[in-house]
């Protein structure tokens, strides 16, 4: 038995390395495409970015359902997809800040004017600020900005302007993308779960349709290893007798192991079960049958 069972194994382990090598293979190109979409927001127009991400969800999908999970595959790739436009919106909101903190220089100013947007419904005013440094001369960039009325005329202000004139003074505060960054950041690796997520459910999803296939020389290997000669009648017999006597774990299951019934495919030991009021687990076994009365995933019987 423990040969059997070794062998079983080292097959699971040979099984397990392509669904790790693509599922890492899905995870770089979610990277690559939450990065080069950052680099075009803005650069395209608005159909060719969502264009762009359609097709990115459904090669996503083709990749995902390669690691076997067929079933959820689509509301996988679904969410990889709405968590990496999450990441890339984020991020991209920060994008002034950083730029700001890369080349941006902090100087004294003084706010010499202030106006309010004007009352367009309950559409919030924004207050504009016109700064001079102290030498007379205006701050590079548009007006400084505000949610709400924070200064008045001949206040001094430390701004980080930016040399080129292309964005917004801000305040260091204001500057600041760490949350940005923090957010963006959740996002890109609730995506990169995602994947892992289903690199593990298409694992277990392939362990167990081989489980269903087992082919019946396996019957055999058990016998020569264990000297068991009984008969698949005999077998479903022991697996009935086992669920209607054996104590349930504290997960409340019945768990027993399928290389004492080698003649018995898991469908028929879940039909079986199904007719004394049990239902098969299908999910989490870990090379073993569990079977009780609620399960998460049940194997059919039919």
């Amino acid at each position: 038995m423990t040969s059997v069972r070794q062998a079983r194994n080292e097959a699971r382990g040979r099984r397990a390395k392509h669904p790790v090598l693509l599922a890492v293979g899905i995870g770089c190109y979610t990277i690559a495409v939450i990065a080069a979409m950052f680099l075009l927001v803005g650069g395209t127009g608005p159909f060719v970015e969502t264009a762009l991400w359609v097709v990115h969800g459904l090669l996503l999908l083709a990749l995902i359902r390669g690691l076997g999970a067929r079933e959820s595959g689509t509301y996988a790739a679904l969410f990889v997809v709405v968590t990496s436009v999450m990441s890339v919106y984020v991020f991209d909101l920060g994008r002034d800040d950083l730029t700001l903190q890369q080349r941006g220089e902090e100087v004294t100013a003084t706010v010499v004017k202030e106006r309010l947007d004007p009352a367009e419904g309950r559409k919030a005013r924004h207050s504009h600020y016109e700064l001079r440094r102290k030498d007379g001369s205006r701050v590079p960039g548009p007006e400084l900005e505000t949610t709400t009325d924070l200064y008045d005329v001949g206040q001094e202000l430390t701004v980080i302007a930016d040399p080129e004139g292309a964005l917004r003074p801000r305040t260091p505060g204001q500057a600041d993308a760490t949350g940005e960054l923090i957010g963006a950041g959740a996002a890109g690796l609730a995506a990169l779960g995602a994947v892992g997520w289903m690199a593990w459910r298409g694992s277990d999803a392939a362990s167990r349709r081989e489980e269903r296939k087992r082919p019946a020389g396996a019957g055999t290997v058990h016998r020569h290893v264990t000297g068991d000669s009984s008969t698949p009648d005999e077998q479903e017999q022991k697996l009935r007798e086992v669920l209607r006597t054996q104590p349930t774990d504290r997960r409340g299951c019945v768990k027993v192991q399928p290389e004492e019934y080698p003649d018995v495919p898991q469908q028929r030991a879940a039909r079986i079960a199904w007719e004394m009021g049990l239902r098969a687990e299908a999910l989490g076994n870990r090379g073993s049958w569990r079977f009780g009365e609620t399960v998460t995933e049940e194997v059919p019987h039919d």
